[in-house]
C-alpha cells in the first residue's frame, strides 16, 4: 500500500515542486558563507534573551510554560503595534495577528486566498521560500520583473490592462518586497510605490507587502506600502527575524480584520506562548532605537566592505545592484551558468545562491546570483570574495 495514495490530489500536485532548500550542497569545512541571509552572530542578542527568559521563569514560574501561556502575550501585540506607529502604520488589535515568523504569515495569506484557481502576482525574481508557499496553491503565477527601481509597475499595469480587454481574470494578490528586496536589495521608488496602490484599487486585488528587511536602512526609510494605503489594499508582513532572532519565529500580519480573522481561524499554533513572552520582556528591556543604529551601521560598513572587494576581484563584464539597507547583492556574470559555477565556488570555499531559484521560469536566471553580506565577519567577506572573482575568472 502507498501511504502517499491518501493525499488529496492537491497536496500530490505540491509534493511534486522542487522541495524547499533544495539548492543548498553539503558545504565545506571552513566554507566562507555569503549565501547565508542569516544575522550577524555577534549581532543576536544570546545574553539579553538569557536574561529575559531568567526574568520571566523567575516573575511567572511555569505560567509561560503552558498552552493558555503568559500574560505578556498580549503586551507583545502591543509592542509591536507601536513598532508599526513610529513606521507610520496605525492598526487595532482586531488588524494585527502575531504569526511564527514570516513564512508562516505569507502561507497563512496564501491558505486564504489561493486555491488552484486563483492567480496571484509576484515578482521575478522574488523570495524562494514565498514562491515554493504560492506554487502549495496554486500553479497560476504571473511574473513581473523588477529592476533596479524596484517592481517595473508599468509593465505589471500593461499586463494588468491586457487581460481586462481579453477578459481575463486579476491576480488575488500582488506579492512584493519593496523595501531591500530579497535577492536584488533593491528599493520600490516612491512613485513606483503610488502607482502600485492605484493599480490595486483600479484592478481590485491586494499587496502582500514583505517588509523583513524595512527597518534596515543605510539611508532613509521611504514609508511602507501599508503607511501609504488609504483602501485597506495591503497586507502588511513583518518579522523580528532580521533584526532580532530568526530562531524565536516572531512575525506578525496587519491588514483588514476580517483577513486577520481568516488567518487566526486556520493558525491553529496556540501562539507559541514561551517564545511570545520571552520576547516580550526582551522589547521591554531594550532600546530598540539604539539597537537599529547598531544594526544599520553594521550591515552598512559590511555592504561596503562587499561592495569594495567585488570592484577589486570582479571582472568588468559583471554588474550588480548597490543595496541602500538589508542583507543582499545581486549579481549578474553574463554568460556563467552560476549554479554550474557553484560547485568550483565550494570547491574554493566560498558559498552563494544561484539565481535561478528566485525564478518562476529558472531560465530566466541562469546568469544572476546572489550574495550576503550579514552573516561573514569583513575579513572573510574579502577573502570570499577573491576566491568568487577567481572562480568567475576561470569562468569567462
Amino acid at each position: 500500500m502507498s501511504v502517499a495514495s491518501f493525499f488529496p490530489e492537491n497536496i500530490k500536485v505540491a509534493l511534486k515542486n522542487i522541495p524547499p532548500g533544495e539548492w543548498i550542497p553539503e558545504l565545506p569545512e571552513d566554507c566562507i558563507r555569503l549565501h547565508s541571509g542569516y544575522p550577524a552572530p555577534a549581532l543576536v542578542p544570546d545574553e539579553e534573551l538569557k536574561v529575559a527568559v531568567t526574568s520571566l521563569l523567575e516573575e511567572e514560574q511555569d505560567l509561560p510554560l503552558h498552552y493558555l501561556g503568559s500574560p505578556k502575550i498580549l503586551k507583545l501585540k502591543e509592542q509591536i503595534k507601536v513598532r508599526l506607529e513610529e513606521r507610520g502604520i496605525s492598526v487595532s488589535g482586531e488588524e494585527l495577528l502575531i504569526t511564527s515568523g514570516a513564512c508562516q504569515a505569507i502561507d497563512l495569506i496564501a491558505r486564504i486566498l489561493l486555491d488552484e484557481e486563483t492567480i496571484v502576482a509576484i515578482e521575478s525574481p522574488t523570495y524562494m521560500e514565498a514562491l515554493e508557499i504560492f506554487q502549495n496553491y496554486t500553479k497560476r503565477i504571473i511574473s513581473i520583473p523588477v529592476d533596479k527601481h524596484g517592481l517595473q509597475t508599468d509593465v505589471l499595469e500593461e499586463i494588468l490592462a491586457e487581460r481586462k480587454r481579453n477578459g481575463l481574470a486579476n491576480p488575488r494578490f500582488l506579492y512584493t518586497i519593496p523595501t531591500f528586496q530579497n535577492p536584488t536589495g533593491t528599493t520600490m521608488t516612491a512613485e513606483r510605490r503610488q502607482h502600485v496602490l492605484e493599480l490595486a484599487d483600479s484592478y481590485n486585488f491586494f499587496i502582500v507587502e514583505d517588509d523583513a528587511y524595512g527597518e534596515l536602512s543605510f539611508y532613509k526609510n521611504l514609508p511602507t506600502l501599508k503607511a501609504m494605503d488609504k483602501k485597506s489594499r495591503v497586507l502588511h508582513v513583518g518579522s523580528l527575524s532580521k533584526i532580532v532572532a530568526p530562531g524565536m519565529r516572531i512575525g506578525w500580519i496587519t491588514g483588514a480584520s476580517e483577513i486577520i480573522h481568516a488567518s487566526a481561524w486556520f493558525k491553529k499554533d496556540l501562539n507559541h506562548p514561551f517564545a511570545q513572552a520571552t520576547m516580550a520582556v526582551f522589547l521591554a528591556n531594550t532600546d530598540f532605537e539604539v539597537k537599529l543604529l547598531t544594526l544599520r551601521d553594521t550591515y552598512w560598513a559590511k555592504c561596503a566592505v562587499l561592495l569594495s572587494a567585488l570592484e577589486q576581484y570582479l571582472p568588468e563584464s559583471a554588474s550588480w545592484y548597490v543595496p541602500e539597507g538589508g542583507y543582499f547583492v545581486w549579481m549578474k556574470i553574463p554568460d556563467v551558468e552560476t549554479s554550474e559555477m557553484l560547485t568550483q565556488a565550494l570547491s574554493e570555499g566560498v558559498s552563494f545562491i544561484p539565481g535561478k531559484y528566485f525564478f518562476m521560469d529558472q531560465t530566466d536566471g541562469t546568469e544572476f546570483l546572489r550574495l550576503s553580506f550579514s552573516y561573514e565577519d569583513e575579513k572573510e567577506i574579502v577573502e570570499g570574495i577573491r576566491r568568487l572573482g577567481r572562480v568567475v575568472e576561470a569562468n569567462l
